[in-house]
């Protein structure tokens, strides 16, 4: 079994120690929340204001503060973060984003930034709506790194 970065020899959780800097591409997130039709037509109406920049920007944020979240995720300067969000038949489909030139890679970032950009347009519709679902949250792609490439094969890559 490969030796776990997080671990000391007894077992016990521990951080380990960053490589040297490289410039890495930004992982890409994802997240679907699945929205009744009824529902969805009224976005533009929602009292609360507009459901997808309002995720946006929360998820933008959440990419920032991953660290204080997840034990054992480092604080990182992240050099870019951004959350897409769009409507389609279903529901709303999110796509986060986040980059550093830090040691380690930002996927935690990403898919934080994903998870909380879906639950703030849950936390938005939530009046008009309260069995709406948060679906397939799951990274999308990363490149470089100990693990190497990763690109998820399927219909949303």
């Amino acid at each position: 079994m490969k030796k776990l970065s997080h671990y000391d020899s007894a077992g016990s959780p521990a951080w380990w120690t960053f490589p040297p800097r490289k410039k890495r591409a930004a992982p890409r997130a994802h997240a679907f929340v699945r929205i009744a039709p009824a529902t969805l037509k009224q976005l533009p109406r929602n009292p609360k204001g507009n459901p997808l920049e309002i995720a946006r920007i929360a998820g933008i944020a959440a990419a920032k503060r991953a660290s204080e979240l997840i034990p054992l995720c480092h604080p990182l300067m992240l050099t870019h973060a951004d959350v897409e969000a769009t409507v389609e038949k279903e529901g709303v489909r999110i796509i986060a984003t986040a980059a550093t030139t830090g040691q380690t890679g930002v996927e935690m970032e990403a898919l934080t930034a994903a998870a909380v950009a879906a639950l703030t347009v849950y936390d938005m519709l939530k009046a008009l709506d309260k069995s709406i679902q948060i679906q397939d949250l799951y990274l999308l792609e990363k490149t470089g790194g100990k693990s190497g490439d990763f690109r998820r094969k399927g219909k949303h890559d």
